[in-house]
């Protein structure tokens, strides 16, 4: 017999109490967390939905990278393929090249393309065809196209007109080369997003006025449509910089980009106030709720329509600028992406229809996906609360991995 007795008892109380001790923490910590994720979805602005207010609130306060990596168990399904991956280099017209991304098919076509122009407010440092990459890899992936990523040249040191000078050289080598991918040069899209946006239409108008390659359609995501100080309530109100771009970031890119003032007329830089939007490719504009950029978006679209370009237009409730980029860890964001896929699935294999202009407004509320968004935010708020709060020890208590 052992000389230790244990008294049982007091041995179950203490493991009673353990469980009462763990069970207060753990609802002491979901009110905590239920608190804060309120906190952070109440702006003066409106409500925003808690998986927006949570992604939002930690981009802002510089608790994840914007490149973080997104854990599978909130992934969206279809983002990922076995498509074959190259690096490009792109000759343009000075006699340099650029870099460049492809995203195709492995089998005998032919397939469309897409000639893609990230976002990135014209500038270095604010994005690339690094940065982009995963809406480059879903695109390619979920339409069956071949999909350039095109890393054109930026300001400072690069100015108006380079970017888009390098966005149509890279149209016009992709076209010329597209049998050695097996593509088919009578599907060919532009799609960009923000200053990619802006990019690409000014490349569909180029090759509409240079006689350049016919476009089947161009896809374009919270474009930025003019650099003219228009009086637009969104630039306005979303202006803070809180919702992924200010008002600051915008000036600074016109500052840099379009260095002299009367570059900002151009109908290649201000695609908004050009005098003749006709002959453009049919045209789908996705444009986000709290977002500076979005009258102007949807303003384009109107301005496209009135010349006879068949436009549809969608407006996302509850995001943010940029909210296509976090498609995979945001129903609205995979959501605005899978409608851009079936328009140009639509669009490489049927004529898209003129109608009359309207801006559609997404404003999803209820299903299980919506469920999924708010169990996933309050899991992704626990997560970033409980890493702040272990950040906080004191060094010599922190775990060593």
């Amino acid at each position: 017999m052992s000389k230790y007795k244990i008294n049982t008892p007091i041995f179950f109380i203490i493991i009673r109490n353990i469980f009462v001790g763990l069970a207060v923490f753990a609802l002491l910590f979901a009110v905590v967390v239920f608190i804060s994720v309120e906190q952070w979805a109440s702006k003066e602005e409106g409500k925003l939905p808690v998986k927006t207010a949570v992604i939002l609130h930690a981009v802002n306060e510089n608790l994840v990278p914007l490149d973080i990596e997104i854990p599978n168990f909130v992934r969206s399904s279809g983002g990922r393929s076995t498509m074959v991956r190259e690096h490009i280099n792109i000759p343009v017209r000075d006699g340099s090249t650029i870099a460049g991304k492809v995203y195709r098919p492995n089998g005998d076509g032919p397939y469309p393309i897409i000639m893609y122009y990230h976002g990135g407010a014209f500038l270095e440092g604010y994005g690339s065809i690094d940065t982009h990459e995963n809406i480059v890899r879903a695109l390619a992936a979920r339409t069956q196209s071949i999909v350039v990523a095109v890393g054109y040249r930026v300001a400072p040191k690069h100015v108006f007109p380079t970017a888009i000078e390098d966005g149509y050289d890279a149209l016009l080598w992709v076209y010329d080369k597209a049998d050695e991918w097996n593509g088919d040069v009578g599907k060919i899209a532009v799609a960009g997003d923000s200053s990619g946006g802006n990019i690409a239409t000014v490349v569909a108008t180029l090759s509409r006025d240079e006689d350049g390659p016919e476009l089947t359609a161009q896809v374009l995501f919270y474009p930025l449509t003019t650099f003219q100080d228009v009086a637009l309530p969104s630039r306005t109100v979303y202006d803070s910089g809180y919702y992924l771009l200010s008002r600051s970031v915008m000036y600074l890119a016109r500052d840099k980009y379009t260095p002299d003032q009367e570059m900002w007329s151009s109908p290649y830089t201000s695609p908004l106030e050009a005098e003749d939007l006709s002959g453009l490719p049919p045209t789908l504009i996705i444009t986000a709720e709290f977002d500076p950029l979005r009258d102007e978006g949807e303003a384009y679209g109107k301005r496209l329509n009135e010349f006879g370009v068949p436009v549809e237009t969608y407006r996302y409730k509850g995001v943010m600028h940029g909210f296509i980029s976090f498609y995979e860890v945001m129903y609205r964001g995979n959501h605005g992406l899978q409608q851009s896929v079936h328009y140009l699935r639509n669009a490489f294999h049927e004529e898209i229809a003129y109608e009359e202009y309207s801006v559609k407004v997404i404003d999803i509320q209820d299903g299980k996906e919506t469920l999924r968004d708010q169990l996933e935010a309050y899991a992704m708020a626990g997560f970033l609360i409980g890493r702040q709060a272990f950040s906080m020890l004191p060094t010599q208590y922190t775990i060593i991995k």
